[in-house]
């Protein structure tokens, strides 16, 4: 194999340690728990389908930085929650609270789920229910059998 290829390999292999790890101190480690908490359940506006801990981008490195600066002057997790709901919308938590903007996200699956469960009750009620009425008489098997010996000779009936 070349150098450059090697060189190619190896930094792609270390490029995760140029990645910044950030710390923070806390006062307590109650507070430090709060934070790893909130930091999993806030989501990066950016990236979409990360956590504000998981997340590189700027705007996730601010949003710890704003968290570890609200918690370390004593606001409350649903203070905490509303502001960055005030400042992003519902969509910066993974799990939304309940109310007319967010109630088909909740409800919507319970519902789907139902009306499938409703539809299989009625489709196995109606399947149980057939008789042997509802077979087909002699007269209309003859009928079928007359029409489908004139379709074999090339006629329609």
């Amino acid at each position: 194999m070349s150098r450059l290829a090697v060189a190619i390999l190896l930094a792609l292999l270390c490029s995760h340690a140029l990645a910044v790890i950030e710390t923070y101190e806390f006062s307590s480690e109650f507070l430090e728990a709060r934070y790893y908490q909130l930091s999993q359940e806030l989501r990066c506006p950016k990236c979409q389908n990360q956590n504000i801990a998981d997340s590189n981008a700027p705007i996730a490195r601010d949003l710890r930085a704003l968290l570890h600066r609200q918690l370390e002057a004593g606001a409350s997790d649903d203070e905490i929650l509303a502001f960055m709901v005030e400042r992003y919308g519902e969509f910066v938590r993974y799990r939304p609270d309940v109310n007319p903007q967010t109630a088909v996200l909740w409800y919507f699956p319970v519902g789907a789920v139902g009306l499938g469960l409703l539809m299989l009750g009625l489709h196995l009620y109606r399947r149980r229910g057939a008789t042997v009425s509802d077979a087909p008489t002699e007269a209309q098997l003859a009928g079928m059998r007359e029409a489908l010996d004139e379709l074999s000779r090339g006629r329609k009936p």
